[in-house]
Formats: structure tokens, C-alpha cells, sequence
């Protein structure tokens, strides 16, 4: 009977999950609505607001914990430093590009965490490999900043970038699987889900840009 009671306990946890990451993706698309009317000068606070976020919630893994406001808060704002990368796609590459990027990521998005859910391996054994990666792509990217790459090289950049965070929704899906955690963790974990889902998408966006040029 407790067995059956944790076994739903967890599926409605994770359900909730789910539920809390579908709507910061709403909330992110209200951003990309809204970072139509805001001035380009304001972009790059934003984008240090949101590193800054992303920083705060990185080190408020340790309390497993991070308040909804904080995840739509940062979702929004995220959604409009999102419009200019995807406004610069539709422009150089047509909507097709764009819907061709957003098809694919939720088409790996739904795979991988299927797959994470219903394998019955514990992918913890991913953790340092994966957070290793990230970082090396997130320095790629401060690199790109300040001196940048040829088309090529952000081309095998953005097929590493996609083959990691599909990875990550594997092991995020995984994980919630095989930890036990409270409603004060589903704010953290749908935003975990959330970077995985965007991060993938622009990924996949650079990859469909590059290959619409040939």
C-alpha cells in the first residue's frame, strides 16, 4: 500500500514538473511577444540580469529550491532576450527554418525523456560528463563573444550543443525518476527542463540556419 501510495506520489510530482515547465514556456513566449517593443539598447542588461539569475539558481541547487517567481521571472526575460536570435533567423532564413528548429526539439525533447523515464538504468554516472561539456560550450560561447568563430566552427558547436542538452533532458527525466524530492523542489527542476528545452532549441536553430545556406 505505501508502495503504491509513493509510486503516485511521484508521478503526480513529476506531473507537476511538467506542468510548471509547460507554463514557463508560455511565460517565455509572452517574453518573446513583448521583446518585440522593447529597445535594443535594453538587451544587454537584460542578458546580464538573466546570467545573473542563472547564476543565483545554480547556487540554489544546494537548497534543492527556487521560488515559481523566480522561474517565470526568469523565463520571461529570458523569452526576450530570446526574440532578437530568433528574429535574426526568420529574417536571414525564413519561418521554415524556425518551425524546422522548434519541430526537432520537441520531437527530441519527447524521445529523450521518454527514455529517461522508462530505462531502467540510473543515468547519474552522466553527471560529470555532461556538467563538463557545459561548461566547455558556455566558454566557446564567452570566447565567440569577444572574438569570433567561423560559420564552421559554430556549426560543430551547435551539433555538441545539441547532442548535450539531449542528453541532459535524458538525465534530468532520469534523475526526477530516481530522487525522492518535495513541491519545493518542482520550481528548480522545471526550470532545469527549461534550459534543456531552450538551450536545444538554439542549438538545433544555428544547426537548420547554417545547413538553409547551402
Amino acid at each position: 500500500m505505501n508502495e503504491v501510495y509513493s509510486t503516485t506520489s511521484k508521478r503526480d510530482l513529476m506531473g507537476s514538473v511538467l506542468k510548471a515547465f509547460a507554463l514557463s514556456l508560455l511565460v517565455a513566449v509572452l517574453g518573446m511577444l513583448i521583446g518585440t517593443q522593447v529597445p535594443p539598447v535594453l538587451f544587454m542588461p537584460l542578458i546580464i540580469i538573466e546570467f545573473v539569475m542563472l547564476l543565483a539558481a545554480f547556487f540554489a541547487r544546494k537548497r534543492k529550491s527556487v521560488g515559481y517567481g523566480f522561474l517565470y521571472a526568469f523565463t520571461f526575460i529570458s523569452g526576450i532576450t530570446t526574440y532578437p536570435i530568433i528574429a535574426h533567423y526568420l529574417a536571414a532564413s525564413g519561418g521554415q527554418v524556425v518551425l524546422s528548429a522548434f519541430t526537432a526539439t520537441l520531437v527530441i525533447f519527447a524521445v529523450m525523456s521518454f527514455i529517461g523515464t522508462t530505462t531502467k538504468k540510473d543515468l547519474s554516472f552522466l553527471s560529470g560528463f555532461l556538467m563538463t561539456a557545459l561548461l566547455a560550450l558556455i566558454v566557446i560561447g564567452v570566447i565567440n563573444l569577444f572574438s569570433p568563430f567561423s560559420s564552421t566552427a559554430l556549426f560543430v558547436a551547435s551539433i555538441i550543443g545539441t547532442v548535450v542538452f539531449s542528453l541532459y533532458i535524458m538525465y534530468d527525466f532520469n534523475r526526477m525518476k530516481n530522487i525522492d524530492f518535495t513541491e519545493e523542489a518542482i520550481p528548480l527542476l522545471a526550470l532545469n527542463l527549461y534550459l534543456d528545452f531552450i538551450n536545444l532549441f538554439l542549438n538545433l536553430l544555428r544547426f537548420f540556419g547554417f545547413i538553409s545556406r547551402d
